[in-house]
């Protein structure tokens, strides 16, 4: 048995409010006595594969070894002539596409995913992302890797180009740009838990591994599952059949990732029990959320907007507030350091618009037509939060180059 770190609770914590609301509406009990354990053991354990190949490269020589796994990457482990065997053995691996994936309900997944526009990533941003800052263990790992000096308005923009990346028209195909990214983030994950580990201060008994098992699952479903619960909530009600292709998406994602089967969710309602129960064990909040959560409340007023600049920031500040609020209720934006009591005015404002977006998508046609229109402002949206291109993993990179 895996000793369990002290960070673990000894019971189910409360959670934000509109996590325990569509648990309570699935019937989703709290985890019980086995599953509880299993949410302890796992924040000591790693993704084995990745871990030992970063191994590998650093004591084969980083530079050179790293170039090699970017053309794997990028082209395939065919490409790499006498490939080193350690590498070939993780590649092939991760090519083998997975007797259970099918292929039509990614795709339909990802239409979905891409059909909530510029709505979902908001949910992303201001519930699953600045949510995620009461949990306090994710910061301590991310305050170590220079979250503060890099600014959540570039941590958020490449967490969004990964999903638009991943939920991209056959991105997650071998090869395709949702693969690639998500296998470049698990690498980037490896030289982070090796490097934080490594830290004096870091203190592993008491909080476990840095992107351990359970802080990977939390995060794969809040970043997946999360913004297609707040999108219900918004008014986009898709059918049954499309939330499992998004829990289907989510799991192949994840296998990617480096996530453990356990966590791999097998319907949009185990999805969701995913979500509960690591946020019962993780929702920890300490002097860190207030330190990360609260900057990025302010992040808007530095948005790109080519008219009335000044306007649209105090507004956009206010949209993103509302948003926090009404999904995670006066409780945890106290927590957070802001605002206790926001009129929740944007999701009741876009909950007919996005009703009649609803309809739209089931005629013929219709969730093709809506995906492309929700791509499109995917991009827009982009473009508003920062200038240029976001690069996944360049606010990490010192850390790769440390490695």
């Amino acid at each position: 048995m895996t000793a369990v770190p002290a960070r673990h609770p000894s019971r189910p914590l409360s959670v934000p409010a509109g996590i325990t609301a569509f648990a309570k509406l699935l019937g989703l009990p709290k985890p019980n006595a086995v599953q509880w354990q299993r949410l302890g053991e796992e924040l000591a354990v790693g993704d084995e594969p990745m871990d030992q190949l970063v191994e590998w490269m650093s004591s084969a020589g980083m530079k050179e070894m790293r170039a090699l796994f970017n053309r794997a990457l990028d082209e395939g482990i065919d490409s790499v002539p006498d490939a080193p065997e350690p590498l070939r053995r993780f590649f092939t691996k991760v090519e083998r596409v997975p007797h259970w994936v099918d292929w039509d309900k990614i795709a339909r997944g990802s239409a979905v995913m891409r059909s909530s526009g510029a709505d979902g990533m908001y949910i992303a941003r201001d519930v699953s992302l600045q949510g995620g800052y009461m949990f306090s263990g994710f910061n301590k790992t991310l305050l170590r890797t220079g979250a503060l000096e890099k600014g959540s308005n570039q941590r958020f923009a490449e967490t969004m180009q990964w999903a638009m990346d991943v939920i991209a028209p056959g991105g997650l195909v071998p090869l395709g740009v949702g693969y690639q990214s998500t296998v470049r983030v698990r690498l980037i994950h490896a030289f982070v838990r090796r490097h934080v580990a490594a830290m004096p201060d870091w203190r592993e008994d008491e909080w476990g591994l840095p992107i351990n098992q359970t802080d990977m699952a939390a995060t794969l479903v809040g970043a997946l599952i999360a913004p297609a619960v707040g999108a219900l909530g918004m008014g986009l009600l898709h059918k049954p059949a499309d939330l499992d292709a998004v829990a289907h998406l989510t799991r192949y994602v994840g296998w990617l990732m480096g996530v453990d089967d356990y966590w791999l969710p097998r319907s949009f309602r185990d999805a969701v029990r995913v979500l509960y129960h690591t946020s019962c064990a993780l929702s920890v909040p300490d002097d860190s959320t207030k330190l990360l959560a609260m900057p990025m409340a302010d992040d808007p007023m530095y948005w790109n907007y080519e008219r009335l600049p000044s306007l649209r920031r105090r507004l956009a500040r206010a949209q993103h507030l509302s948003l926090t609020a009404a999904f995670l209720g006066p409780h945890a934006m106290r927590t957070m350091g802001l605002p206790r009591f926001v009129l929740p005015w944007y999701p009741l404002v876009r909950i007919p618009l996005n009703v009649a977006r609803t309809a739209a998508m089931h005629l013929p046609g219709g969730l093709e037509r809506v995906a492309s229109r929700g791509q499109r402002e995917h991009a827009a949206f982009m473009k508003t939060i920062i200038a240029g291109d976001a690069k996944i993993g360049a606010s990490a990179a010192h850390i790769g180059r440390a490695a």
